[in-house]
């Protein structure tokens, strides 16, 4: 584009100098035009990306790994000047978002529209725009952009695999004290009544209360002696194995394959094993260094799934903090009854015997242990680690590369 201007800057250096040893009037008007095409050159590619709207519609900002991401884009010519082209970049993160467009000849008060929908093939955050307008004249001596750096941002969650069947937490037998702390979920233990407050659910109406005291009351329900299921995820930096050279992405299919990489394991596991106890009702805890300690405390429902998969959505393998040194310092969390899940690909051997401990202080523990050896480690013995943590009575899920979730997660131990 700069030669042809340089082209034409020539011509018209080379007019006016003939015309001046010449005397020739016809060189002067030639340099007279060519001057004034590059003039109106430069007015049509300024205008060009002046006195337009670009509108962008982003439907949903949270979403899970497999679902598609819809955007919808408008250019809009709020001049009565047609735009004989212009090109759309977008700088989004989002992997394979591809909403760069040319825009065809636009009419003086017309505006242009395209969709896009872009599969979810990496978990994370990801920013949206900004964009870059470009545009210039017809013979191409300019070119003119245009920066809009509006941004915006959507959270893509890990994806999540049914689980049919687990070892029943020690919250599913029967005994053990009641525990005086009131929930505003349903469970089965009542606890009282009291007056009615915006917002409570027409279902938890004590009907017979209600009519002696000529007032609306409502149920109270305290939680279940024993319920609480926590769920410890290792992300320290010695357990990362990856293939992919930090790249995770889901490769879309119709069975949906993991990345090769010991993080992502971890984390769809310990996202579906969260799933599948508050599907179950269960009080569900969770820990882990993302690298940053990320607590969500017990609870129960669906709003306690999406915090649980909040951190999981942007936790990365970079802590120093060991899975021992988490049981360790993380215990004051964990009363008699609870059912602790372990989800890990340490390559240590040190936190078994804190685990062993929980379980001598009458906690129920569980191990899910990614396989290291399935993703290419080789100085190590897993079969002899898998014994290890049999032998302290901590019940063991072994998942390796490839492995279906579903199939090695859904089965009860005995």
């Amino acid at each position: 584009m700069t030669s042809h201007r340089n082209v034409v800057y020539a011509l018209v250096i080379v007019s006016l100098i003939t015309n001046f040893i010449g005397g020739q009037a016809f060189f002067l008007h030639l340099a007279y035009a060519l001057g004034g095409v590059l003039f109106l050159s430069l007015v049509f590619s300024w205008t060009a990306v002046n006195w337009l709207r670009l509108n962008r519609w982003t439907y949903v900002r949270r979403l899970q790994v497999g679902q598609s991401f819809e955007e919808t884009f408008e250019v809009r010519n709020t001049s009565f000047l047609f735009k004989l082209w212009l090109e759309v970049h977008d700088h989004s993160t989002l992997p394979q978002h591809r909403t760069s467009r040319v825009v065809p000849f636009l009419r003086g008060r017309h505006q242009f529209r395209w969709r896009v929908n872009t599969p979810c093939t990496r978990r994370g955050q990801f920013e949206l725009g900004p964009m870059t307008l470009v545009s210039g004249d017809p013979f191409g001596f300019y070119q003119f952009p245009r920066h809009i750096s509006a941004t915006s941002s959507i959270l893509v969650y890990p994806i999540t695999v049914p689980i049919y069947d687990f070892v029943s937490p020690a919250g599913a037998l029967s005994g053990g004290q009641a525990i005086r702390r009131r929930t505003y979920e349903v469970t089965p233990n009542a606890f009282g009544v009291r007056e009615y407050a915006p917002g409570d659910s027409l279902s938890r109406i004590h009907w017979k209360s209600s009519a002696r005291r000529n007032k609306l009351m409502v149920k109270e329900f305290e939680l279940d002696p024993l319920g609480d299921v926590w769920i410890f995820l290792d992300l320290s930096r010695e357990s990362l194995i990856s293939q992919t050279g930090g790249m995770n992405d889901y490769i879309l299919n119709p069975r949906l394959s993991l990345p090769p990489s010991t993080e992502e394991y971890a984390i769809v596991a310990a996202a579906s094993l969260a799933q599948y106890f508050l599907d179950q009702n269960r009080t569900v805890g969770f820990l882990s260094y993302t690298p940053h300690r990320e607590y969500v405390a017990p609870d129960r429902g669906t709003r306690q799934l999406i915090d649980i998969l909040e951190p999981l959505a942007t936790a990365t393998s970079e802590t120093d903090i060991t899975l021992r040194q988490m049981l360790a310092l993380e215990s004051h969390n964990l009363t008699r009854g609870t059912t602790l899940v372990v989800v890990t690909a340490s390559l240590q051997t040190g936190w078994i015997a804190e685990a062993y401990a929980h379980v001598q202080r009458g906690l129920m523990v569980v191990a899910v242990m990614v396989d290291a050896t399935s993703f290419g480690r080789s100085d190590i013995n897993f079969d002899l680690i898998h014994q290890h943590v049999e032998g302290a009575g901590i019940h063991v899920y072994p998942i390796r590369k490839g492995d279906s979730l579903t199939d090695v997660l859904s089965y009860r131990q005995t």
